[in-house]
């Protein structure tokens, strides 16, 4: 087939590559340890400078713990920090969540909400975390943009930008709405597996032959 030379050509052309590769629903592609809306946020909030490994290995305890907004609003700050320590910045951690459980309880009644607008009033939770609930939890559009994606969306010519909202913006034009959670997801899987930050691995890339930088990589 023809090489797509614009970007919403190898956008699409992308997707259904990386379909290919790792296939499976953003739900099944999430690394995340989680049952419930509530369990993934909590998650997502500790993931910050921490590796999912490490997230999945400290949130049973604490989801048995605190199983819901409820309990976790009034947990004891010195027992949720000692659960949450391996995961790095424990006490900025702890304090997120207990305030993030803390207006859950308040202002949505203890379940979490959908819309990114509300997401995002969520103490400890920024867009990327917002978009990850919905695309993962909820099914709803929602691009998460960490450094993978970032990465992979300028070596791919998907965008020049270095502003995660900007990416998100301009990479999720490229595509449909509802692919926008399990593209992230499988941009993040391919940055780490080949597309890697110092060594990208171009010579063995199923996108090398459209890659505009690929060439130019050592």
């Amino acid at each position: 087939m023809a090489r797509p030379r614009s970007p919403r050509g190898r956008a699409r052309e992308t997707d259904r590559r990386l379909a290919v590769l790792y296939p499976g629903t953003a739900r099944e592609l999430c690394a995340l340890d989680y049952r419930n809306p509530f369990e993934l946020l909590v998650a997502a909030i500790l993931s910050a400078q921490c590796t999912d490994a490490r997230v999945n290995a400290v949130t049973p305890r604490l989801f048995a713990r605190y199983p819901d907004a409820e309990a976790l609003a009034a947990a004891s700050p010195d027992d949720v920090e000692a659960l949450v320590r391996p995961t790095g910045f424990y006490r900025a951690k702890t304090a997120n969540l207990l305030a993030m459980a803390d207006v859950l309880v308040r202002q949505f009644g203890g379940d979490v909400p959908r819309r990114r607008e509300e997401l995002v009033t969520l103490p400890g939770v920024g867009r990327k975390t917002a978009n990850v609930v919905r695309s993962v939890a909820f099914g709803l559009p929602g691009l998460p943009v960490d450094t993978h994606v970032g990465r992979l969306s300028r070596r791919l010519g998907l965008t020049q930008a270095t502003d995660p909202e900007v990416v998100e913006r301009e990479v999720g034009a490229l595509l449909p709405a509802r692919d926008h959670g399990v593209f992230s997801l499988r941009l993040i899987l391919h940055g780490r597996a080949v597309c890697r930050a110092r060594r990208p691995r171009c010579e063995e890339c199923a996108l090398a032959d459209y890659c505009p930088t690929a060439a130019a990589e050592p």
